[in-house]
């Protein structure tokens, strides 16, 4: 699970921050502090914690991610983060498709 993407409405300073679908590593959302939902509507689940998106990315980055990019769209932005696989000894892997 080498990407991840997280976002939030409205207003930065607050949550909630969703950080996650229905097939996220669930130990990774137990450490964000995130629930998995479904909202009234949605055909789908995803993981939300109530932590604003700097908390967020703070966490992400002690486990190894790094933020790509960001964006906003409409009311909602948008971040992606990357965390490189890495081989038992240390060297980066790179998956050739």
């Amino acid at each position: 699970m080498p990407h991840l993407l997280i976002s939030t409405q409205i207003r930065l300073e607050n949550g909630p921050t969703v950080v996650g679908d229905e097939w996220s590593d669930p130990q990774l959302m137990e450490y964000l502090g995130a629930k998995l939902i479904k909202e009234l509507g949605n055909n789908f689940m995803e993981y939300k914690t109530p932590d604003p998106p700097r908390i967020v990315l703070d966490k992400l980055e002690q486990k190894g991610y790094k933020v790509l990019c960001m964006t906003g769209i409409g009311q909602t932005c948008i971040w992606t983060l990357h965390k490189p696989d890495s081989s038992p000894n240390g060297d980066i892997v790179h998956e050739v498709h």
